[in-house]
């Protein structure tokens, strides 16, 4: 998208092209069972049976009102972080509106291109919003400096939907000062392997929010389940903007399973396999003239730059596969696909779809 005054800067406050409630599940909603879904960005095979147990095993305690301090106290230990940093959520979605609600910031600005529910969440709650659009000839880095000094409330994505970008903690510890919250949306680093550059531990950066999700790679997107770890005043501020009981038992149940080290230990694996299988569908793209990856790529999806991609992305669903479009993300536009990273079958019969698809068959 032209940046109207080539600083890297789009002060947007109103409703424009980008479809900013517009998410990977429209994709597939309605397609019926014939199609891949290589749109949403849930690990496939999710949730896994032990988990389905658990959370079945909460449901005979449905009458009594959900009791977070277990699953508080589980998080916190994942993160070794005292209880009082911990704040769980119904997913990060709804973490993004709490902070909408929460904070008050005369210079909200959002990172983009990103995941645009923060901006959708920000705008509902009456901020005037301000992008920062990250360089496609830079590899969508976040440079700090670009940042404005006087921004009270920052969000970006690490590592970042769409672009699978991982973002180096030390440029996003840089970008923590008094007087701003920091908000980073970590709803994908479990899915990188040793979780490097989280900041989800970090207890000295004053301002910091960091979000998590256990949807993506637990496949319960349909419970809903997150939080959010930060200083216990800003906790406090959040749970002050939440309806009461906000988490339901089978969420709080989920959320206390996927904390421990047995499902840690599952959940690094899983990520070491999706770092083979990305480099396989890199691998398999880098086959076709005329289709950029946008690289490195660290999360379960890549970024893709081509000629026609919604006339592609047509023949793609006739051929049986559901990608996500990228012009409803700031700072792209209509030659941009997102793709899932899927098993190495997967990826070579869609290898297979996309020949066709480019081929205009």
């Amino acid at each position: 998208m032209p940046d109207p005054h080539g600083d890297g800067k789009d002060r947007a406050a109103g409703p424009d092209a980008h479809d900013l409630r517009h998410h990977g599940d429209a994709e597939v909603r309605g397609a019926g069972a014939g199609l891949t879904d290589l749109a949403v960005n849930v690990r496939a095979g999710t949730p896994p049976t032990w988990l389905k147990a658990r959370i079945a095993s909460s449901l005979d305690g449905l009458a009594v009102y959900p009791d977070p301090r277990s699953a508080r106290q589980a998080v916190a230990v994942r993160h070794e972080l005292p209880v009082d940093r911990v704040l769980l959520t119904a997913g990060a979605a709804e973490a993004f509106v709490l902070i909408a609600r929460a904070f008050s910031a005369r210079r909200p600005v959002v990172v983009h291109p990103q995941f645009t529910e923060p901006e959708a969440a920000l705008r509902d709650a009456g901020h005037v919003v301000e992008r920062l659009l990250l360089d496609e000839e830079d590899g969508f880095r976040l440079r700090p400096k670009a940042v404005p000094d006087d921004a009270d409330l920052v969000v970006v994505g690490n590592p970042t939907n769409p672009t699978s970008v991982l973002h180096p903690a030390r440029d996003l510890a840089e970008l923590a000062r008094p007087g701003r919250i920091l908000v980073v949306d970590e709803a994908f680093m479990d899915a990188v392997p040793g979780e490097q550059e989280s900041l989800a531990s970090r207890t000295d950066l004053p301002g910091l929010v960091v979000l998590r999700s256990l949807t993506k790679t637990w496949g319960l997107a349909g419970l809903r389940i997150g939080y959010a770890l930060t200083e216990p005043d800003l906790v406090t501020a959040l749970e002050r903007a939440q309806p009461l009981w906000p988490v339901s038992a089978p969420a709080l149940t989920a959320a206390e399973a996927c904390s421990a080290p047995p499902a840690l230990a599952e959940t690094a694996h899983a990520a070491h396999h999706l770092a083979s299988d990305r480099a396989h569908l890199i691998a398999r793209l880098a086959e076709f003239d005329g289709v950029q990856v946008c690289e490195p790529a660290a999360g379960p999806f890549v970024l893709l730059r081509l000629a026609g991609a919604a006339a592609v992305r047509e023949r793609l669903r006739a051929l049986g596969y559901a990608v996500r479009r990228g012009d409803t993300f700031p700072g792209l536009g209509p030659d941009w696909l997102r793709v899932a990273v899927r098993d190495r079958g997967t990826t070579d019969r869609f290898a297979d779809a996309l020949a066709k698809a480019l081929a205009g068959s």
